[in-house]
């Protein structure tokens, strides 16, 4: 094995548990979830950056996985859809799409959610705008947006009324 090809161990707490992953040192965090944890809820879409289906959290913001290289994440806690949902519970995002029916086929949806537990966690959800602003890095080919920004605003307003 060349030096280039040679694995690097990686430590990552995804989802609240730790694991010490050998990757390539090419591998994206996208593909360390995907390929060697096997969580499929993050999604290889364009592998360019430009779709948002692949969004994970990295120490809480918002990350493109797909272009993030997992070396580079040494150390980070990092969550994904698998880990938003806490004890058979939805996560007030995941349930305030499924009542707004924000999703059609359902291939954006995990990058999307994630996607909007990032935004309010950041507090740039308080408008119908700045949601749209905030998520414009998460494509929907199916047109789910106006279904998208009531959830995003339903989960908002629902995070707000609990003081969170």
């Amino acid at each position: 094995m060349s030096a280039d090809t040679a694995s690097h161990a990686v430590a990552l707490t995804v989802n609240g548990k730790p694991y010490d992953l050998p990757v390539p040192p090419s591998a994206t965090l996208l593909d360390a979830l995907r390929e060697r944890l096997g969580l499929t809820g993050t999604k290889k879409g364009c592998d360019h950056g430009q779709c948002g289906a692949c969004t994970v959290l990295v120490n809480g913001r918002r990350v493109v996985s797909c272009l993030s290289l997992a070396l580079m994440h040494d150390g980070d806690e990092i969550t994904t859809i698998e880990g938003l949902a806490h004890d058979g519970r939805l996560h007030a995002v995941q349930q305030a799409f499924v009542e707004r029916d924000a999703f059609q086929c359902g291939f954006c949806t995990c990058g999307q959610i994630v996607s909007a537990v990032g935004l309010i966690a950041e507090g740039h959800a308080h408008s119908d705008d700045e949601i749209r602003e905030g998520m414009s890095g998460n494509l929907c080919r199916c047109g789910a947006y106006p279904n998208i920004v009531e959830a995003v605003r339903a989960a908002m307003e629902g995070s707000a009324r609990a003081g969170v």
